[in-house]
């Protein structure tokens, strides 16, 4: 039985991944996991199923409600969307102004949490390893596309609400990195900035088809296959730090619908290629206070849900 602090502390939860899915390239899975909330996550969604439709009508709405766990997804959900609204905008202003700072902190932490998935794997043998080396192949491929632009229909928001929400919720994989390789990034985050309810009642309907679908499959992975799930989980991980290399040199940049540069093609550089390539500040040694401060935090959070 969790008490009021309890709750109080998953949303604070919530609220880190609502910050962490505002970056693209950071995953609020990863958030999830290195929290110790991830696995209850999973399984509190896949929860929502014709069994639940039956308790609630013959049973009531408490008994529904207890079923889905839904005091924990209230926490939660209510944390995510409160850093939306919030802390985001902070966010997403450091990505503007202090993008080195920012991402050596993510990349600190997302390093951390690779360490935290890996060392509960039991038991490596070839099959973990390979699976392994397939999360880092697959994770890397992914951020080394190039972001599209499309006209955002309701089909394509819809879709686009599916694919995300699926990225969000694996660690490694990141929702905001998948809306922007389908060009959806701005156009959807406009419209949680201006409150437009017909873009995000559209997209909110694709995140729920995606968020009960893939949390069954997600489930089911942990349950039957657990190492192999955790390696894979991994791989995504320790792939995704590509994305999130703070010292990136912009190669071309593509125009938004609101006229805006958007980086299309970046290339990863060490700190002193960077400042000589850029003429710009590498800020390497506050750059690594933060990766060190994340990778801290990473572990830190990984000893407290043990």
């Amino acid at each position: 039985m969790r008490s009021k602090k309890d709750y109080l502390v998953l949303s604070g939860k919530g609220m880190m991944m609502g910050a962490a899915d505002a970056v693209p390239g950071v995953s609020g899975g990863t958030i999830a996991f290195i929290t110790g909330i991830y696995e209850e996550l999973i399984d509190s969604i896949k929860q929502f199923n014709p069994e639940a439709v039956r308790i609630l009508f013959s049973e009531g709405l408490l008994s529904c409600w207890r079923y889905v766990n839904g005091n924990f997804l209230l926490a939660l959900v209510s944390g995510i969307l409160l850093s939306l609204l919030t802390i985001s905008r902070v966010v997403l202003y450091l990505l503007d102004e202090y993008p080195i700072l920012l991402w050596s902190f993510f990349f600190g932490l997302i390093l951390a949490s690779t360490w935290s998935v890996i060392r509960h794997i039991r038991g490596w043998n070839m099959n973990l390893m390979a699976t392994f080396a397939m999360g880092v192949l697959l994770a890397y491929i992914i951020t080394e596309q190039a972001p599209g632009s499309v006209e955002p229909s309701s089909l394509i928001v819809f879709l686009a609400g599916m694919i995300a929400i699926c990225a969000m919720i694996l660690p490694g994989i990141s929702g905001s990195f998948i809306l922007l390789l389908m060009g959806m990034y701005a156009p959807i985050l406009g419209a949680i900035k201006g409150l437009e309810w017909a873009i995000l009642l559209v997209f909110m309907a694709g995140c729920a088809v995606g968020l009960l679908s893939f949390s069954r499959v997600l489930s089911w992975a942990f349950h039957h296959h657990r190492m192999l799930t955790l390696a894979l989980l991994g791989g995504f991980m320790l792939g995704s730090l590509n994305k999130v290399w703070p010292w990136k040199y912009t190669l071309s940049y593509t125009i938004n619908s609101k006229g805006e540069e958007v980086p299309v093609l970046q290339q990863n550089l060490l700190p002193g290629s960077f400042e000589a390539l850029t003429g710009l500040n590498d800020w390497f040694w506050p750059a690594l206070m933060l990766m060190l401060v994340g990778a801290a935090l990473g572990i830190l959070l990984d000893r407290q849900k043990t």
